[in-house]
């Protein structure tokens, strides 16, 4: 496989992974988590290999973080909490522009519950 296709099929492959890991979030997590991730995997379909190794990098890392706090509360009851903070020197690195996309981000996974909750587990009369 050459280096282009082999870097293809490690980015499709991880794109697949973290929409998999998403199913095991709430349903209004994983709506708002699919669009993001579809939002961010086109806006980086060009940038330099730079770029894309730190981009994958990253990803690759909340796919861990994600499998690991979803492994650990299986099966508990209560609120679960998924993410992790960012560090300072993460939050300087980025641009202006992601800043806004990131408190966008905030804004929405902060937003109150639904007015009404979408119980997946009913069988459809």
């Amino acid at each position: 496989m050459s280096g282009a296709a082999s870097h293809l099929y490690k980015v499709r492959a991880l794109y697949k992974k973290i929409l998999i890991l998403h199913r095991l979030l709430p349903l209004h997590l994983k709506a708002l988590g699919d669009q993001y991730v579809k939002d961010e995997f086109r806006r980086h379909k060009s940038v330099n290999s730079h770029e894309a190794k730190l981009f994958m990098e990253e990803w690759e890392a909340y796919a861990t973080t994600l499998w690991k706090q979803a492994k650990e509360q299986r099966g508990t009851e209560g609120v679960h909490r998924y993410g992790a903070p960012l560090s300072e020197q993460k939050l300087n690195a980025f641009h202006e522009e992601q800043l806004g996309q990131l408190l966008e981000l905030m804004q929405e996974a902060t937003k109150p519950k639904p007015q009404f909750e979408v119980d997946e587990n009913v069988d459809p009369k």
